[in-house]
């Protein structure tokens, strides 16, 4: 096992950077060209292990990387500053069986059987890592099944997931627990369904899928609080822009809020809001100095930089809507909340055990251990603000997310944190540590943030 990695106190954060591209929408880029007709550009995919996982995942089953990305994994596009890639697909029926490793994915572990469980014939076997065998699948085989999909796993929940291609038809599916993920399995496995899928969502959910696959042709539409997705015969993508991810920007958002002096600039992040719940909860807390500028959109999706300065916080209540527009950044919320005054509530996130690793253990053992004043309870945390961390040990236990967060737990306590297995955080964010260390004590932006 690799030392500890360690995080000093940072006096504060200053600078501009463009976290990398977004992961959600990479993952579903790669999977969406592979079912396209014909050639996709997908500028500024992200290039880390998991997304590497998706990128294997749709070769395997028959998509090709052509032109430079054949030879290169990614290559730099002019302009964006961001990767490139063109994707030829094998069409909506045309994958082909294969063995598939996931990794680490699970948004891949989720998403994928949608399309493979509708195709007219074929078997694929999706397997992975160790932390993957212990996320359960039968969330989305549930109601694949009931769609008249052919599923079998370990202790029927648990990968390997085996998937045989067989012919679908459209339910109407009530999510039991608000999930993008198992929401756009669903829409996926629609495509390919006789009749029209419903997806009932009791709550709203990143729509990352559903603006994807509008601007590649398929009939999707929402009916309140309902899904639909009519069966297609083409995908024609075309070009997919993938912006910076916000779950990753939102380690600097938190940073540069609860760090003195901090003035941090993201530049080219999705504001998707269904992404961008973490915004909302923050100025409840009291974060005052978040701008937002220079707002465009590409594809459906909002684009736009984010500039955050140093904010007194307060503790507040958490629940309900906000949760799966900011399940990823919910860790993030308890860290705030500890440099807060007063006490923070999370609920109704019951789902933070189902990460990578059970995320309401792991972020309250961390933050314990670094001072922090912090109770579990069965879906979510109860945090009593003190002002700040003393400082201690975080182990990652594998968690990209936990790996980061102990990053920013160190530059922003009195006595610095050493984190064990930094290295999860290149799934999600391979040059999280350099990026940190760029920020600083930079040079002051011009214009100080309000």
């Amino acid at each position: 096992m690799a030392d500890p990695t360690r995080f000093d106190p940072f006096g504060a954060l200053r600078g501009v950077l463009r976290p990398p591209a977004d992961k959600s929408i990479s993952h579903r880029a790669a999977m969406i060209a592979a079912m396209g007709t014909g050639e996709t550009d997908v500028i500024g995919y992200l290039d880390a292990a998991d997304t590497r996982s998706t990128l294997a995942a749709v070769q395997a089953v028959g998509a090709r990387l052509v032109g430079e990305s054949a030879t290169a994994t990614l290559a730099e596009d002019d302009g964006l500053g961001a990767a490139r890639l063109r994707i030829a697909g094998v069409g909506l029926r045309g994958a082909r069986p294969a063995a598939i490793d996931v990794g680490n994915a699970g948004t891949l572990l989720r998403l994928l059987p949608g399309w493979l469980a509708g195709q007219p014939q074929g078997k694929w076997t999706l397997d992975g890592d160790e932390s993957i065998r212990k996320r359960p699948v039968d969330r989305v085989a549930s109601p694949l099944r009931e769609m008249g999909a052919r599923l079998a796993a370990r202790d029927d929940r648990l990968p390997p997931l085996e998937v045989e291609g067989a012919s679908l038809h459209g339910i109407t599916y009530e999510l039991p627990v608000a999930s993008a993920q198992v929401k756009s399995c669903l829409l996926f496995a629609g495509l390919l369904a006789a009749g029209e899928p419903r997806v009932v969502e009791p709550l709203p959910t990143r729509d990352h899928s559903e603006r994807m696959l509008a601007a590649a042709g398929a009939q999707v539409r929402r009916e309140g609080d309902t899904v639909v997705i009519a069966p297609a015969e083409r995908l024609e993508p075309g070009r997919i822009v993938v912006p910076a991810d916000f779950s990753s920007a939102a380690f600097f958002i938190v940073a540069a809020t609860i760090v003195p002096g901090s003035d941090v600039l993201l530049h080219q992040v999705g504001l998707n809001p269904t992404r961008t719940g973490l915004l909302d909860i923050l100025r409840r807390m009291g974060a005052a100095k978040i701008e937002i500028a220079d707002v465009a959109e590409d594809g459906g999706e909002p684009i736009g930089d984010i500039r955050v300065g140093h904010s007194e916080l307060q503790g507040c209540e958490v629940g309900g809507a906000d949760v799966p527009l900011a399940i990823d950044e919910l860790p993030l919320v308890a860290l705030a909340a500890c440099f807060a005054a007063g006490t923070t509530t999370i609920r109704d996130a019951a789902e933070l055990r189902k990460k990578e690793s059970d995320r309401i253990a792991t972020v309250t053992d961390a933050l314990r251990a670094l001072g922090g004043q912090v109770e579990a309870t069965e879906d979510g945390m109860v945090i009593e603000g003190t002002g700040g961390l003393r400082g201690g040990a975080v182990d990652s236990h594998g968690d990209h997310r936990i790996a980061m967060l102990g990053a920013i737990a160190g530059a922003a306590s009195r006595e610095g944190v050493e984190v064990t297995n930094m290295g999860a955080a290149a799934v999600s964010y391979p040059g999280f540590e350099g990026d940190l260390g760029s920020l600083q004590q930079g040079p002051p932006l011009h214009d100080p943030v309000h």
